[in-house]
């Protein structure tokens, strides 16, 4: 099973999401289907027409990278959820799975898992301490929600690829970046934007896909079809978002260590937050008419389902 990859070899996802995926593939086939990452067969927005054309058997993006066809996604990325990334990636399948399915964004593929990466933060050059200090700062964004939450929030939006940022932010070019925590050692921008304001569960959540072609699973027997979607759907889901996470906290650790000045957000920062950002669920919800879905009764049901376990998972670890 042939998965195309992107982002760097030392990145979560091929270390540890797609290793630990192939490892339950092989054992619930009885070792007849193993995995093989292929990396720099294309950009991330090529995955998908990869896997469609059986140019690769699976793969995965981000589907920020579409500007238009992933709307439904977004659901994961919303503010203001008062969940992490595993709660979000849990009720992202269910949801998917019951109401968003039928869209058919992802086109002729099999969807094997969806996830977020861990909360998004907010990284700069320079000392930040509220957020009323972001009017006017340039700050490089990835689209989606991150650009809506960005226009509340007053800064002036720099679109980039993630691979420009560093230099950018080592040239002055943008004040800052809004990403997980995890990039402060997988693009180093700890060395470059040494100071981050943290909120509860990030301002934002990014949302990926994992498919698989068609034309691999066909080659297969029923019995291995059955065993691989045995060890994808949510439990994929899951345990990516968990390995994402790991890694923020590992590279936050490594960027303290480094130096770096990390603080939490003030009460009065969330609060504000919160109140700049109410509107931004209307605005997909708008947005997604189109997709003739149930879209407010998926964000209720969404909203449940992550609340729910993460006060579950907050339960198991208190």
């Amino acid at each position: 099973m042939r998965i195309a990859t992107w982002l760097s070899p030392t990145s979560e996802m091929n270390t540890v999401v797609l290793p630990t995926w192939g490892q339950w593939i092989e054992e619930a086939t009885e070792g007849r289907v193993k995995i093989k990452l292929e990396h720099d067969l294309g950009q991330p927005q090529s995955m998908i027409d990869l896997v469609q054309d059986g140019a690769v058997d699976a793969s995965w993006t981000y589907h920020g990278y579409f500007p238009g066809r992933f709307k439904l996604t977004t659901i994961a990325e919303l503010p203001n959820l008062g969940a992490g990334a595993e709660a979000a990636s849990v009720a992202h399948w269910r949801v998917h799975q019951q109401y968003l399915a039928k869209a058919n964004e992802h086109g002729d593929v099999v969807v094997a898992g969806l996830f977020t990466h861990g909360p998004g933060e907010i990284h700069m050059r320079q000392p930040i301490n509220s957020l009323s200090e972001l009017s006017n700062k340039k700050i490089r964004v990835g689209g989606g929600v991150q650009n809506s939450i960005g226009e509340q929030l007053g800064i002036i939006g720099v679109a980039a690829p993630t691979t420009k940022v560093y230099e950018m932010l080592t040239q002055g070019v943008v004040d800052g970046v809004f990403n997980p925590m995890n990039t402060k050692r997988t693009m180093r921008f700890k060395e470059v934007a040494p100071y981050t304001l943290k909120m509860p569960h990030g301002m934002y959540l990014g949302s990926f896909g994992i498919f698989i072609g068609h034309d691999f699973l066909d080659r297969l027997s029923e019995q291995d079809r059955e065993a691989i979607m045995a060890v994808s759907g949510e439990k994929l889901s899951a345990m990516a978002a968990r390995a994402w996470v790991q890694g923020d906290q590992e590279a936050e650790q490594d960027a303290l260590e480094f130096g770096n000045t990390i603080i939490q957000a003030s009460e009065q920062d969330v609060q504000l937050f919160t109140e700049l950002t109410r509107g931004i669920e209307h605005g997909w919800l708008d947005d997604v008419a189109d997709r003739k879905v149930d879209a407010a009764q998926a964000l209720a049901e969404f909203r449940r389902i992550a609340r729910e376990y993460q006060a579950q998972l907050d339960g198991n670890q208190g």
